[in-house]
This record gives C-alpha cells, sequence and structure tokens, in this order.
C-alpha cells in the first residue's frame, strides 16, 4: 500500500484498507439519536421469540475491477422465523412499495399466506444461487422435497464486483448453519455488505419494538437491508441532517488510468476532509431496501399484508420517495398459531384453530412496524465504517460527530444523563 493511499484511509476512517476487523458498531441511541417507544430487550429483530439470524460476509481484494476475480464486497443473510430447530410455517405477508428488486418465493405467500421456508439477502447478482442453494439446505434439513424459498436482493455497487457472482452455495449454507437467536451484527455485514443507503455507507440493520401490556404486549422485530434513497432527502429525528454536513460528491481513493466513472460521473480523488457520499445532492434516488417484519402478535395472512404496508411510512419518516429505480420490498411473519397451516406439506384433516388480532387492536402493531423500520435504517447507518471498493471507489460512513452537532444545534439530540 502506498503512503498516501493509507494516510488517505486513515483520513476517512478505514484503517489499513480494506479494513475489517472492527470494534463492535455502535447504534443510533448510542450517538443520543431520539426514537419513539420501548424497544425489546436486544433492539432487534430477534426480541421475538424463535427467530434466528445468520450471516456470512465476503471481503476479499482492492484495486481495479476485474471481473469474476473482485473485489469483492458482498454475502448472505438469513433469517429463520423459527430457528434452525423448528421447521413449521408461519403465516406471512408480502408487499412491494416500488418493484425494481427481486424477492423469490412470493408467489405462493401472495396464494396462501404461508411461509415454509427461510428468508435469505444478499446482492443482485447472487440473488438465485442463494435461492437454490437454500432449496438445497432445505433437503437436508426438513421433510418434504420441494420449496419456493424466499430470497431478495439489492444491488451492492460500485463497491463489489456484483456481475462477478462471488457468493456461492456454500456461502449460504454457512450464512444458515449460523443462524442464531441474539444479539444481530450490524452494517457491513452479511447480505448488507457492499450496500450504500441514503448515499452514506449502508448495510444491515434491526431493531424492535415492545408493546404495552394493554395493547397485548407483544413483539415487533425489523431487519432491513438498506440500499436505498438520497442525501438530500434523509430525515433523522425529522431533520435533513445531510444538508448540513461536509460532504463531497462520488469520489476515489486512487484514480486509475483514464479515470473511474459512475452514472456518468468521473471520479475525483477523495478529500480527506470532507465526507464521500455516493450520489450528488440533486441526482436521481437509487437502490433498494428489503425489510423484513416479524412478531409474535397473532395475526393472519391479511392483517401481516398490512403490517408490510406500513413500512412504507417508516421510510416516508426517513425522507424515501419509493423512487422508480428502487425495489423496496417488505415481507411480515408471525410466529403464533404454529403447526396451524403447514402449506404444502400440511397433513391435517380437520379444520385448525387460529388466533388472530382484533382488526380494532392493529393499531399498535402499526406503529410499532413504523418506529422499528426508521430505527432499524438508522441504525444500519451508524453502524457500517467507510468502505472503499472496486475501482477504489470510497463511501464513507454517516460522520457521527456531525449527525450529532446537526441534532444537538436543532434540539433533538437526546444526551446522555449526568452520573
Amino acid at each position: 500500500m502506498k503512503a498516501g493511499f493509507a494516510a488517505l484511509a486513515l483520513a476517512l476512517g478505514l484503517g489499513a484498507v480494506p479494513a475489517f476487523a472492527e470494534d463492535p458498531a455502535p447504534r443510533a441511541r448510542d450517538l443520543g439519536v431520539p426514537f419513539d417507544s420501548t424497544p425489546g430487550a436486544l433492539n432487534a429483530i430477534t426480541d421475538v421469540a424463535g427467530v434466528e439470524v445468520g450471516m456470512k460476509t465476503l471481503i476479499s481484494g482492492e484495486g481495479p475491477l476485474v471481473r469474476g476475480k473482485g473485489p469483492v464486497r458482498t454475502g448472505v443473510t438469513a433469517i429463520l422465523p423459527r430457528g434452525k430447530a423448528d421447521g413449521r410455517a408461519v403465516f406471512a405477508g408480502y408487499y412491494a412499495g416500488n418493484g425494481n428488486g427481486d424477492m423469490t418465493g412470493t408467489h405462493w405467500i401472495e396464494e396462501s399466506g404461508v411461509l415454509e421456508t427461510p428468508i435469505t439477502i444478499t446482492g443482485t447478482g447472487s440473488v438465485g444461487v442463494v435461492r437454490d442453494a437454500t432449496f438445497g439446505w432445505l433437503a437436508q434439513h426438513r421433510k418434504g422435497f420441494f420449496w419456493y424459498p424466499v430470497s431478495a436482493e439489492t444491488a451492492d455497487v460500485p463497491l463489489n464486483d456484483m456481475a462477478g457472482q462471488h457468493v456461492t452455495a456454500q456461502d449460504t449454507r454457512d450464512a444458515l448453519d449460523s443462524a442464531k437467536a441474539g444479539s444481530v451484527a450490524e452494517g457491513n455485514v452479511g447480505g448488507g455488505t457492499g450496500m450504500v443507503c441514503n448515499g452514506f455507507k449502508g448495510g444491515t440493520g434491526t431493531a424492535s419494538r415492545k408493546l404495552a401490556a394493554d395493547a397485548g404486549g407483544y413483539t415487533v422485530g425489523v431487519l432491513v437491508q438498506c440500499n436505498y434513497g438520497s442525501p438530500y432527502s434523509l430525515r433523522i429525528a425529522g431533520i435533513p441532517v445531510a444538508r448540513e454536513m461536509t460532504l463531497q460528491r462520488p469520489c476515489v481513493a486512487k484514480l486509475t488510468a483514464p479515470p473511474q466513472q459512475i452514472f456518468g460521473v468521473t471520479a475525483k480523488l477523495c478529500d480527506p476532509k470532507k465526507v464521500a457520499i455516493a450520489d450528488g445532492f440533486t441526482e436521481e434516488h437509487r437502490g433498494s431496501i428489503i425489510i423484513v417484519i416479524a412478531t409474535d402478535a397473532p395475526l393472519t395472512a391479511e392483517q401481516l399484508k398490512r403490517l408490510a404496508r406500513r413500512a412504507s411510512v417508516g421510510l416516508g419518516r426517513l425522507g424515501a420517495i419509493e423512487a422508480d429505480g428502487s425495489g423496496d420490498i417488505f415481507i411480515a411473519f408471525s410466529t403464533a398459531n404454529p403447526g396451524a397451516d403447514e402449506g404444502n406439506w400440511d397433513e391435517g384433516e380437520k379444520p385448525a384453530p387460529v388466533e388472530r388480532l382484533r382488526s380494532a387492536m392493529l393499531n399498535p402493531m402499526f406503529e410499532a412496524t413504523i418506529q422499528g423500520v426508521e430505527e432499524s435504517v438508522v441504525n444500519a447507518m451508524v453502524a457500517a465504517r467507510t468502505m472503499t471498493g472496486a475501482d477504489y471507489w470510497t463511501i464513507s460512513a454517516l460522520p457521527h460527530d456531525q449527525l450529532r452537532d446537526v441534532l444537538r444545534r436543532h434540539g433533538m439530540l437526546k444526551e446522555p444523563a449526568a452520573k
């Protein structure tokens, strides 16, 4: 590594390039970002009992993009609604705020209201191999011989060699096998490794809400793979924070000959005194977001579809417009009613008893979903670290100090309590 490149990397917060051994990522609440209502114990999708999350992160190489060789900045995230040990189906609902993206297996969910497989998330170029590998994993771990695996994607460009399709079947099996309860890693991990969110480095984020006892005491958990939006529109705590930050347009840590280009913009060297964003303020909203919503409330398929629709409201609070070029795709499931319907593998011959919340009780669920989506996205951005990827393109993390300064100026920073 040349000394000048190393100095730039350190100034941008990269450390050694590439920098992958990280301390535990902070979360939005750690910085004093205010949010409504009460999270679960972990403030994660795994606060919903039974839900397990596994990841495989792939980071290798640096320098010019060579299709099929790298650099690689990608991975797989797996969400198992009842965990590895319990293959029973769950009721589910699916909704696309804007459909410029892909989530396999949704036709059967729409038809039956039942989800029979894990949910996997990866980069656009690898959704097929991840879907097929999940099928193979199910053949080894579940009864039966066919399934419609749910596999979703967002595009990890410009940081990853997306067309190189570096995710393998083994990577997918590793993500599924590693699934566990407990805390969930955020930022540059799993399927979110190479993602960009609101122009800053994005990735994986999660949050949860615990409803009050008089609302049923249920838990709603959210996990996002965040790769959408523009910095100009981003709102955190209602404030368009990026408009008050010192930013620069897309840039590179090192120029090549001829200079790199992206979306018609010729690259410039990054200024270490400024934050490198993926898009100019007035440019088109690009990218996508996958949102997974889990709950232990007894909701049936049509109610879960209503819950999935509320993800759009959470994104709206962040400034999203669900742009034409964005794949904003959401899925919600409930771990209640175990054994009520096993979909293609149901052997029951009698009607199953099913608990179902009355429609009048859904408002707290909607509110929890909206709040969980909002916090999950901010958590993804706060946890993400500055990354240099293919062709030396550099996307900066959301600057914590500038974010706190902006929120403080607007009276929105939640300062730590005095000891």
